[in-house]
């Protein structure tokens, strides 16, 4: 069984996937999509996407962390893929799907499922391009408007070479509508003769048994789940592990807003903030009730005072780090 973290365009950046694994329990983890259109692209890009080249393609506690490239011009997948293995990226993860409607526009994402063949000529072009031994992963959802081509899909992702696959259990017209039909991943799991990841709506133990038995797969990525929960994946693999408490998981949420100080702006650090505070509301009624206060926040040290206060201690994060 191996537990993989999903590439959540938007919500799991460098900083987050840092504290998410450190938490235990991953395997791996994914990057936010690295856009290819018809050029090679250079250093910068991929080390701001992943910024974790620097220290061998992992994060500070020792999890892997794949590369995922987005696009369908053959061969700048296949020349970006190269680049990224070349700057230590221990894998190339491919992304057919992204549901978001500029991206299907541009041919890229999910909206490629309606070509199997095409999607075929994609990963074999990489493939073909590069190391041998290389780990090549992709991730499909079930299909764009329907599930009719999910078969055909998968058949030709494993035909063109690569080494698994991960079905988020959703149509691209669903969205992240519930509920994720895990089923629908069972003939898939049955079929192909390399591994398939399940991933989609797990956000309990519960749900990691019931996803299990339903899609017939051992291995599964978790994604909403992951933030809502940050230890959702040692909880799974660990049944003696005692899970965080708030207290504990609001120490985690200060060290992300540090974090984030540390590589971006003020403005978009607070809103990322804001962004998992409101995603941990799902399971902790104490983070719902501090989101409302604050969401009108617009600077980090808003975000400290009413947590020190809220915690009578104090808590002190410099909003303009050195550099």
């Amino acid at each position: 069984m191996s537990i993989g973290l999903a590439p959540m365009e938007g919500l799991i950046d460098h900083p987050l996937r840092e504290i998410l694994t450190a938490q235990g329990g991953y395997d791996y983890c994914v990057t936010e999509f690295i856009r290819v259109v018809d050029q090679l692209l250079p250093e910068h890009v991929f080390l701001r996407s992943c910024p974790e080249l620097r220290q061998g393609g992992k994060t500070l506690t020792g999890t892997q962390v794949h590369v995922q490239l987005l696009g369908s011009d053959l061969s700048a997948m296949a020349d970006n893929a190269c680049r990224a293995i070349e700057l230590g990226a221990p894998a190339i993860s491919l992304n057919f799907g992204c549901p978001a409607k500029g991206t299907n526009l541009r041919q890229g994402g999910a909206v490629l499922l309606k070509e199997p063949d095409r999607i075929y000529q994609i990963v074999n072009a990489v493939k073909n391009a590069l190391p041998v031994n290389t780990l090549l992963t992709a991730k499909m959802r079930l299909g764009y408007e329907d599930d009719s081509l999910a078969m055909d899909n998968a058949l030709a992702i494993e035909a063109a070479g690569a080494n698994n696959l991960t079905v988020h259990a959703r149509t691209k017209k669903q969205g992240y509508k519930p509920p994720a039909h895990w089923h629908l991943i069972k003939p898939i799991a049955d079929t192909l003769n390399i591994p398939v990841i399940a991933n989609g709506d797990i956000f309990t133990v519960h749900d990691y048994h019931a996803c299990k038995l339903a899609s017939g797969c051992e291995h599964v990525m978790l994604g909403r789940g992951a933030v809502s929960v940050p230890d959702l994946a040692k909880q799974i693999c660990d049944e003696t592990h005692t899970p965080l408490t708030w207290p504990q998981v609001q120490a985690l949420l200060l060290n992300y807003l540090q974090q984030l100080l540390l590589v971006t702006a003020e403005k978009y650090a607070v809103a990322r903030f804001k962004q998992w505070l409101n995603y941990l509301a799902k399971d902790f009624a104490e983070a719902q009730v501090c989101f409302d206060e604050v969401k009108r926040f617009k600077q980090s040290i808003q975000v400290t005072q009413y947590f020190s206060k809220a915690n009578s201690q104090p808590l002190e994060i410099n909003p303009h780090p050195p550099g």
